[in-house]
């Protein structure tokens, strides 16, 4: 026969609801209303925008953001900056967790998950600073080691060649040990036992790790995947600490230029362009999990 859940009391429904609703109440005020309020700021004459009863002038804004070249190419460069940022934080995340998982590194374990996760409770602006200062092209450590090799220099945030590599560089030291945590919990809790059964029928360590330890990792690969889609699409404190959206506007992602529209009294273009980001990221990672989801 079938199994019924007991009926809940309607004092158990009112306890619930009497925890949850100061969290529903926060969450409306502090992220649904912002949301609504800044969509209602883009419709708005940017001369007007934060009068007490601004001029609607509709959707153009957006007609104008999207016709912006600057606005087009800076959205491009989010892009592909995403994509890259994404790709080698995963990669770099995925193996350092595999490293931190072997058998072959004993007591030093703890030694490297401190120095992993250190980055990632350091204040953002502090590091980028100091990022900053090893990229400076008269005294900087980084060009001061190349040259100790007989290497030549690196333009650092100085080239616009080089200038998104070098925050890449700088926003991967941050983040990957958040990644590499993830990929940890989730290593922890893999079943050994087919690792095991298919070293036993022959296979090598590298077929054992991509056909047996990689599938079990879906569901963190998942969730780190979303989660720097989002991270990275929205990129602004690099930028603004370590190039300002320089040299050359290499650095002047759609966050930075929409504050820089912003700063410059330009409201309703600037919340327009601060839109279509908000909707780009919401449609991405939701694109990202069920496209991860389905390949469960």
């Amino acid at each position: 026969m079938p199994s019924h859940a007991p009926p809940v009391s309607a004092s158990k429904v009112w306890v619930f609801y009497a925890f949850a609703l100061p969290f529903a109440a926060l969450t409306i005020l502090f992220g649904l209303w912002p949301i609504v309020l800044s969509f209602s700021v883009s419709l708005t004459k940017s001369a007007t925008a934060l009068r007490a009863e601004p001029t609607y002038v509709g959707f153009a804004n957006y007609i104008k953001v999207l016709a912006d070249p600057i606005f087009l190419r800076s959205l491009s460069s989010t892009l592909v900056y995403t994509v890259a940022a994404v790709a080698a934080n995963l990669a770099f995340a995925l193996l350092y967790a595999m490293m931190l998982n072997s058998v072959l590194i004993g007591r030093g374990k703890t030694f490297f998950k401190v120095a992993m996760f250190l980055p990632v409770v350091t204040p953002d602006l502090a590091g980028y600073v100091v990022w900053r200062w090893l990229y400076d092209q008269s005294f900087g450590a980084v060009n001061a080691f190349l040259a100790a090799l007989g290497l030549p220099a690196f333009g650092g945030i100085a080239s616009p060649e080089t200038a998104t590599i070098a925050i890449l560089i700088a926003e991967l030291w941050h983040h990957v040990g958040f990644y590499t945590l993830i990929f940890l919990a989730n290593l922890a809790i893999c079943d050994k036992a087919l690792e095991e059964a298919a070293a036993i029928d022959g296979a090598n360590v590298w077929q054992r790790k991509l056909f047996v330890v990689l599938p079990q990792l879906r569901p963190a690969i998942v969730i780190n995947g979303v989660y720097a889609l989002i991270q990275f699409l929205k990129t602004f404190t690099v930028v603004v600490v370590m190039t300002k959206g320089g040299p050359n506007g290499a650095t002047n992602f759609v966050s930075y230029y929409a504050y820089s529209l912003f700063d410059q009294g330009r409201y309703g273009e600037a919340t327009a362009m601060a839109t279509i980001l908000f909707v780009i990221v919401a449609l991405v990672g939701l694109l990202a999990y069920r496209l991860g989801e389905g390949k469960r």
